[in-house]
């Protein structure tokens, strides 16, 4: 029996070495020594006995048994050489009372490389043994920039936490997150049965993930699958499920899985013009009657923001008076978020709008449960094929309201006092600053973040004393102040200049005139993994509204500007861009993509300030910057 459990190992090495040299790659096992002779330093430490994943052996830690196995392990050498009869003894050991001698293995980098016992893992690998114990020393890289090396030694740290070796991420900060999913604080051990649950969890996930094709998504590892989905559902929650309850969701999240794996979001940054065909309307027809959901985070009476999308409702209400009802939930959060939407579909919502990127992942988990109920998420970047996102492209009135503060500042001083350091507020920031500079290159501007822990902003711009001072952009009737948009502050008087304004009336109208007429369906096809609307001032979802008291030559650069930004002559982000740090952002004859603004981590160089950390923040704020910050 192990004689021809040999030849079929050695016919499965012989393919895949054939294979390799197809591809040209290397057909045989991974020599550490011929790694490690190109890196400049490193040192050793002992890990002692240690269960060591399989499927993270890759090769030998010396050349001299390296060309006896194909790179999967398989034997390729003749079945009637001495090297083939041990082999078959130790396949007679593991049939009859299997293998439990530990070998002596190398760790470099989360992959293994064995120094004695390669016959051993050759067998069990055969067999598809999940571990193998043994004896590892850890060689360290040099700490260096190097993303992977980085990356490594982030996982160096988790493990000295866990001892959890047999997941691994793409991303950095990952272990940390991971650390906080299952409950840990930061630098906590985990115990015996703590590792014993989560290993148990992360094993059968693996399991069903590799069953419906994840092994073949290669931009991801399992690892970041699994994140994603604890994060999702939670860590405690799945612990408690059942097998067939796993597979399911596992199941159902995996086109999620496969846009982790796929870069490319449809980013639709204009708004559809066409109007769905005869053929669309008989093959998706849209919807009779619309009851539309709104979930706010904080009430229309104490929440500018939210005050902007409950006018956006009461529009929608004056446009579609017979074809649309709407409902809105307002003081919502994270405990209560999952109620929310839940009790929206229950009283026959068949579109919700969840106005926060901190209700992000209770809306995606809605949307995975209820395919047929169509929900959207006010959020920048993050994008997933259950649920659409939508925002705004305020940086384009930002651009004007900065050419408005550099054109009035007389002392070429400004504030610019900013919410969250989030996606889509760096873009605000910087275009702000080019339009400052288009105006006054002299001007520089002092930002200041509203959101931070035990910081007095109004005491910073006493001292500051600059000439204008850009605010939050809206207010809600009932505060009665004019402390917003772009003012000049006086010790006695407030002049304000301009605002920006979110017409998310005209957003959701677009949005559920489409859902009406059946284009949206249309665009439910096979090739569109995610889609997110992104608009600005061409589709009407954004406006500077100016004072009448303005010069009237700063009137007509308002008008000039937002004419030339409306038809795509301009773009804010256009031309020669310096960082802080005197870095060129963007050429003279370019312009910056759209992923590059939205993603933006760094400040124009006439910006005196900082983006903060989470740690920085006030704790209001940390569930939002955890959710879509740019230093998370």
């Amino acid at each position: 029996m192990s004689y021809s459990d040999y030849v079929q190992a050695a016919k499965i090495g012989k393919k895949d070495y054939q294979s390799k040299l197809m591809a040209g790659e290397s057909p045989t096992l991974e020599v550490l020594d011929d790694i490690l002779h190109t890196t400049k330093s490193y040192r050793e430490v002992s890990l002692g006995l240690v269960q060591i994943p399989l499927a993270q052996v890759v090769g030998t830690k010396t050349a001299g048994r390296s060309n006896s196995f194909s790179s999967n392990f398989m034997p390729i050498l003749d079945p009637n050489s001495e090297f083939a009869s041990k082999w078959m003894t130790l396949c007679t050991a593991q049939q009859e009372e299997g293998i439990t001698d530990p070998i002596i293995a190398y760790e470099y980098m989360n992959k293994f490389y064995v120094l004695e016992g390669n016959k051993r893992v050759s067998v069990l690998k055969y067999y598809d043994a999940v571990s193998v114990m043994g004896q590892v020393t850890r060689i360290l890289p040099k700490k260096t920039d190097d993303y992977d090396v980085k990356l490594y030694y982030e996982f160096v740290d988790f493990y000295s936490l866990s001892e959890i070796n047999y997941l691994y991420f793409s991303k950095l900060g990952s272990f940390e997150k991971l650390q906080t999913v299952v409950g840990k604080k930061p630098g906590e051990v985990w115990s015996h049965n703590e590792r014993i649950d989560f290993r148990s969890l992360f094993l059968t996930f693996q399991s069903k993930y590799d069953e419906i094709g994840g092994e073949n998504l290669k931009e991801i590892t399992c690892g970041d699958a699994f994140l994603a989905f604890t994060q999702l559902y939670g860590y405690k929650e799945l612990l408690e499920m059942s097998d067939s309850e796993l597979t399911k969701l596992i199941n159902s999240n995996f086109s999620e899985f496969e846009l982790m794996s796929d870069t490319e979001v449809d980013l639709r940054m204009t708004a559809s013009t066409k109007k769905a065909s005869v053929l669309t309307k008989l093959l998706t027809p849209g919807a009779k009657h619309l009851k539309v959901a709104f979930i706010y985070e904080k009430t229309s009476a104490s929440s500018a923001w939210t005050y902007s999308h409950e006018l956006g409702r009461l529009h929608l209400n004056e446009v579609f008076p017979d074809d649309v009802t709407t409902v809105y939930y307002d003081s919502i959060n994270s405990h209560n978020i999952e109620e929310a939407i839940d009790d929206a579909i229950a009283n026959g919502c068949n579109v919700i709008f969840t106005t926060s990127p901190t209700f992000s992942q209770a809306s995606l988990k809605a949307a995975i449960a209820n395919p047929k109920i169509t929900i959207l998420n006010c959020s920048l970047h993050d994008p997933h094929t259950s649920m659409r996102t939508y925002y705004a492209r305020m940086h384009e009135a930002k651009f004007i309201m900065g050419a408005v503060a550099g054109s009035m500042a007389a002392h070429d001083k400004i504030v610019y006092i900013a919410d969250y350091p989030i996606y889509g507020t760096i873009a605000n920031i910087n275009s702000f600053a080019q339009g400052v500079k288009m105006t006054n290159p002299r001007a520089k501007i002092h930002l200041l973040w509203s959101c931070l822990k035990d910081v007095d902003v109004e005491e910073q711009i006493k001292q500051l004393q600059p000439d204008c001072v850009s605010d939050k952009d809206l207010s809600v009737p009932e505060a009665g102040t004019r402390y917003y948009g772009l003012y000049m502050s006086y010790p006695d008087s407030i002049w304000n200049l301009a605002i920006p304004i979110y017409n998310w009336g005209k957003f959701y109208e677009q949005l559920i005139e489409a859902i009406l007429n059946g284009t949206w369906k249309a665009d439910d096809s096979k090739n569109v993994k995610a889609i997110n609307y992104w608009w600005g001032m061409a589709e009407n979802a954004i406006e500077v509204i100016s004072s009448p008291w303005l010069p009237e030559g700063i009137k007509k650069l308002i008008n000039l500007l937002t004419k030339t930004i409306r038809s795509g002559d301009f773009n804010p982000f256009s031309g020669i861009i310096y960082s802080q740090d005197k870095t060129i952002k963007n050429g003279e004859n370019q312009t910056l993509s759209p992923n590059d603004i939205i993603t933006m981590d760094w400040l124009s160089d006439n910006i005196i300030g900082e983006i903060p950390v989470i740690d920085e923040l006030e704790e209001e704020a940390k569930p939002v910057a955890m959710q879509q910050g740019v230093n998370q």
